[in-house]
C-alpha cells in the first residue's frame, strides 16, 4: 500500500477545506462555523504561498482526507522565524491511519525549509487526545495562555 503524499492544497480543494473546518470547529467552543468566513481565510492563505501554505492528504479517489495549515511571523523570543501551526484535521473516517502525524511533519517540514526555528500551536485546554499527539512528538507545553479579541461588527462570539 503507498502511504499518502502530502501535497499543498490548490484552489479547487476550498469546498472540502471548508467541511473539514466545519468538522473541527463544531468540536471547538471558541469557534464557529461560518463556511464564507472560513474560505476567505483558506484563500487569503493560498494566495500568500510566501507566508503560509495549506497541506493535504489525499484518497485513492483524490477526495482531501484531512488538512494542515501552517504561517510563519518573526518571534522576537526565538530571534527568528516561527511557524504557526492551525487547522490539524483528518476526515473521521480516515483516522488512526498516520495521516495526522504526516500533515505535521509536512508542515514542520514546510517551515524548516523556509527558516522555522520554532513552531506554536495552540488547541483546546480539554482536548487530551491532541495534547497526547503533539507532546508525542516533540511539541512542549507552555504556561502562555492564549488570549484572542475581534475586530469589526458581527465578528464577536
Amino acid at each position: 500500500m503507498t502511504f499518502p503524499v502530502v501535497s499543498p492544497a490548490v484552489p479547487e480543494d476550498l469546498p472540502q477545506l471548508a467541511g473539514l473546518l466545519a468538522d473541527l470547529f463544531s468540536r471547538e467552543r471558541d469557534f464557529r462555523i461560518d463556511t464564507e468566513r472560513q474560505l476567505r481565510g483558506l484563500r487569503m492563505i493560498l494566495d500568500a504561498p510566501e507566508a503560509g501554505t495549506v497541506l493535504v492528504v489525499r484518497d485513492l479517489s483524490g477526495n482531501v482526507d484531512g488538512m494542515v495549515s501552517i504561517q510563519l511571523l518573526v518571534s522576537t523570543a526565538a530571534g527568528g522565524i516561527s511557524g504557526q501551526i492551525e487547522d490539524l484535521v483528518v476526515r473521521a473516517g480516515a483516522r488512526s491511519r498516520g495521516l495526522g502525524s504526516r500533515l505535521l511533519e509536512g508542515a514542520l517540514s514546510w517551515g524548516r525549509v523556509r527558516g522555522a526555528v520554532r513552531f506554536h500551536l495552540a488547541l483546546l485546554e480539554d482536548n487530551d487526545f491532541a495534547r497526547s499527539f503533539y507532546l508525542h512528538r516533540g511539541f512542549r507545553e507552555s504556561r502562555m495562555r492564549l488570549l484572542y479579541r475581534y475586530e469589526g461588527a458581527g465578528d464577536s462570539d
